[in-house]
């Protein structure tokens, strides 16, 4: 028997619970664990430690312990209104902080600003979506160490799965109170949903909530509760949120995209899914928007009631839940201010994690339940393998998304183009780099006509046996790339190093494809 400091006899083992000699009781508040437990990291504090409020970024960087060759991650709700990230690294380049991995879900042009740094060696490696300057910057060959791009899915896999550790994460909160508790609903720089963020603040060493919007404790409706969250700073602005909606996100007037929506959308109604219940993703640009705008008319005259729409929201599916004809939103990402609204007020509208949205390692994600889900591309090959990181001239300026990850769950996965891009040909022999593979690809839509895959016998019967067959124009793949071909004439050849710099990952982590330094570049 051992006495605990409460002077009880505890017996060094009790059957049926075990031995006891590390589990006596000394004090309220003396095991403090740390560490990680199946859920995620564990937090303990007591009562007196738990003030979390700190005076600014410099103040955040320094309480959290952030040192020279760690990893620190980004989200990217705000989009192209992002302050955040240049505020961050330009605290850390003022510390004297060097040789940082950055991993952010995405980064925008906005973030140009950190450019001179990257080439000062204040930031070391990139792991996630590079889009415009610093894409262009890594083709030219501007980091010594290859970015690494992965979906939004294979993100959430590589987190959780322990393939990046995540030293720091700093979430860009719209709302925060001083016990740490978070979410994107309200406030002057509300972005909505901040599901990119999640898995980050589950899974980091330490979390840093940066916000322009504090509130009393607590605050509701909460995203990330402050129990996931170590310290919160006040800043004066996390962003812009009229920079969420970078690119279109209103239906095409150009009558050829138009032609392709409605290509689109027909395919879609003659295929088997398009029934009650039907769940499905498009977009936020025109031609996704546009077909969004057929269905929603198609549903409508054939009385048909939706499941959810997925991925990042737009105005467009919020009418489609106001009128009945979705049951749910489940939204990874507001795109538009609409959608900010809606999920501030609807229950209906769901605020899902990346994990819960993407990733294949969990026990079900959400784009396993697709039907259907349209996509686009900078182009794709005759063996249907799509590219939407590199252009025709080989430079990466384009992030993965969600491409690979719906392709992969939706039933019906359909590329709606056009054929032509300018002098440029959307449909090549090979793919410049293959981003998503062609055997999660069904069918590509362009304004002369519509290709399905060899794999899909059944999808190119329905649109033989369908009724107005005429406006279903199937074209093999290969008379479609002629007609490609033909009209784009002689295509200069890509030169290219034969230096890595960059990697492509499958969503569950393998190497899908390289992409090499742009010798013109030199």
């Amino acid at each position: 028997m051992t006495l605990n400091t409460v002077q009880r006899d505890i017996p060094s083992h009790i059957d049926g619970y075990g031995n006891t000699a590390e589990k006596l009781y000394s004090g309220a508040f003396e095991r403090m664990p740390e560490g990680f437990g199946r859920g995620g990291r564990i937090r303990a504090v007591t009562p007196n430690d738990r003030a979390k409020l700190l005076s600014g970024v410099s103040e955040a960087i320094s309480a959290s312990g952030l040192k020279s060759g760690m990893t620190i991650s980004f989200h990217h709700h705000l989009r192209n209104g992002d302050y955040i990230v240049n505020q961050v690294i330009e605290a850390c380049a003022s510390s004297g902080i060097r040789d940082l991995t950055i991993f952010p879900t995405a980064l925008f042009g906005i973030h140009k600003d950190i450019i001179p740094h990257i080439k000062r060696g204040v930031i070391r490696r990139i792991m996630g979506s590079v889009n415009g300057p610093i894409g262009a910057l890594v083709s030219e060959g501007g980091m010594e160490i290859p970015v690494v791009l992965r979906s939004h899915g294979g993100r959430a896999r590589a987190v959780m799965s322990g393939d990046v550790h995540i030293d720091v994460a700093f979430i860009a909160a719209p709302v925060a109170d001083i016990g740490g508790n978070i979410s994107g609903r309200i406030g002057k720089s509300a972005c909505g949903s901040i599901g990119y963020a999640f898995t980050d603040a589950l899974h980091a060493d330490c979390v840093v909530a940066l916000t322009d919007n504090l509130q009393h404790y607590p605050i509701a409706p909460v995203s990330i509760p402050g129990t996931c969250v170590d310290f919160v700073a006040q800043v004066g602005s996390i962003g812009d949120p009229a920079g969420i909606v970078s690119g279109t996100t209103r239906v095409t007037r150009d009558p050829l995209r138009l032609l392709i929506a409605k290509y689109a959308s027909k395919l879609i109604e003659t295929s088997q899914y398009f029934r009650d219940g039907i769940n499905f993703q498009t977009g936020a640009g025109g031609i996704p928007l546009a077909v969004t705008a057929f269905m929603k008319e198609a549903m409508k005259n054939r009385h048909i009631r939706g499941g959810f729409g997925l991925g990042g929201i737009t105005g467009y599916f919020v009418d489609m839940l106001k009128e009945g004809l979705l049951k749910k939103l489940m939204d990874v990402q507001s795109f538009d201010e609409e959608a900010v609204k809606s999920i501030a007020s609807d229950p209906r509208h769901i605020e899902i994690s990346a994990d819960w949205y993407a990733n294949p390692w969990n026990c079900g994600a959400a784009v396993n339940w697709l039907d259907v889900v349209i996509l686009g591309a900078t182009e794709l090959d005759t063996d249907f393998n799509a590219n939407v990181n590199t252009e025709a001239d080989g430079s990466l300026l384009h992030g993965i998304g969600g491409h690979q990850d719906t392709a992969a769950g939706a039933k019906l996965t359909i590329i709606a183009q056009p054929l032509m891009r300018g002098r440029i040909p959307c449909l090549v022999d090979k793919v410049h780099t293959v981003t998503t593979p062609g055997e999660v690809v069904d069918a590509l839509v362009t304004e002369y006509g519509i290709t399905i895959n060899p794999n899909r016998p059944d999808l190119i019967d329905a649109c033989k046996e369908a009724k107005g067959g005429d406006e279903l124009p199937l074209v093999p793949v290969d008379e479609l790339r002629a007609r490609a071909r033909e009209m784009s004439g002689a295509m200069e050849p890509v030169w290219q190093d034969e230096r890595i710099v960059g990697i492509v990952e499958w969503r569950d982590g393998t190497i899908i494809d390289v992409i090499r330094q742009i010798r013109s570049a030199r």
